[in-house]
């Protein structure tokens, strides 16, 4: 097959990082505006999202994928914005879940959609979902959304995952200093009585608009002593290299909890993901500011073994690591980081 990497030739980064995991964004749409994310002040009613001959096709998508797969990627994960706001969205689930190499094929979702689609992305061949939800608690889950969405209509959504066996279903709770910190215990107590996997993520400095503070984060430290108290816990090991989250046990067995701690305990040195925007661009790291263009040479015209070629150039050259020096910098007293203006937002490449 055109483009297809050879046995010993899986590419790696500067800092010999294999290129494993894809995410893929297939819209930068959302209905709801978090905080921490998509703020109101920015994504208004006036903001202007990219239209549909921008967006690649499901076409475009799958053959895009396929190449990531002969390069080396094991894992793809479906992301947006709210990706159940694409149309045919278990088309592009049928699509991809047929590229033979594809281990492990997830969709990360905000749950207000994800009962009317359960089950048809079990049927397309999705594996398994991962579902945002900051609180239980009505009034502050709309703090954090800013659309009032009601949390049953999320937990509607999980259990229609769980019952077309969209397992293990993980939980993703944000914390954020001073609104949901309150909320960890009983998120970890109320998913762990329903067997899913809790997984609470630092408050990060993604894009530029969302007023990011480090005083607003609620370290993973402290999340795990406040659920160690009441539900004790035993550390675990990571399922593979370069997995994102520490994982915890509950000592009496009844399953596990996460936390992403890229904020302050980064984990760049074993990071092995590619992001791709919904109108193909390609960055090598959360935090970047540049993206490179994979839609144009589609769209111009290039083969399969062009296209490869550029995805290897550009994995080969990354050198990205900057939870990292934002930690050191930190640390040594010397500030944050400079925020480029232009560094990509989370709502384009769904985290």
């Amino acid at each position: 097959m055109e483009g297809l990497v050879k046995a010993g030739e899986r590419p790696v980064d500067r800092l010999n990082r294999p290129l494993h995991d894809l995410r893929i964004s297939v819209t930068d749409r959302c209905n709801f505006r978090c905080t921490y994310c998509m703020p109101r002040e920015i994504y208004g009613r006036d903001y202007e999202f990219l239209p549909r001959d921008q967006l690649l096709t499901f076409e475009e998508i799958t053959r895009l994928a396929r190449l990531f797969v002969e390069a080396g990627v094991r894992k793809i994960r479906l992301t947006g914005g709210e990706p159940l706001l694409r149309r045919d969205l278990p088309e592009l689930v049928r699509m991809l879940a047929a590229i033979p190499g594809v281990d492990d094929l997830t969709l990360t979702t905000n749950g207000s959609l994800l009962a009317r689609h359960a089950a048809a992305l079990a049927g397309a061949g999705l594996d398994r979902v991962s579902v945002s939800l900051d609180s239980l608690d009505d009034t502050t889950f709309a703090r954090m959304n800013d659309v009032g969405f009601p949390v049953q209509t999320v937990l509607d959504g999980i259990d229609a995952a769980a019952a077309a066996a969209l397992t293990p279903i993980k939980v993703n709770m944000v914390v954020r200093r001073g609104i949901n910190e309150a909320d960890v215990v009983p998120m970890a107590r109320y998913f762990r009585e329903r067997g899913h996997i809790m997984r609470f993520i630092e408050y990060m400095d993604v894009g530029h608009t969302n007023g990011w503070r480090m005083d607003d984060v609620v370290p993973a430290s402290e999340i795990i002593a406040r659920i160690d108290a009441e539900l004790p816990l035993v550390a675990l090991a990571p399922n593979y290299a370069g997995e994102v989250a520490d994982r915890w046990a509950y000592r009496d067995g009844a399953g596990e909890v996460g936390v992403i701690a890229s904020v302050t305990q980064p984990f760049c040195a074993d990071c092995s993901r590619a992001r791709l925007t919904a109108d193909g661009l390609l960055y090598t790291c959360l935090f970047a500011s540049t993206g490179h263009d994979l839609r144009a040479p589609l769209r111009g015209g290039a083969t399969n073994r062009a296209v490869a070629e550029q995805i290897r150039a550009i994995w080969g050259a990354r050198d990205d690591r900057y939870s990292e020096l934002r930690t050191r910098a930190t640390q040594s007293g010397r500030g944050l980081p400079v925020v480029d203006p232009q560094r990509v937002e989370m709502s384009r490449i769904g985290g």
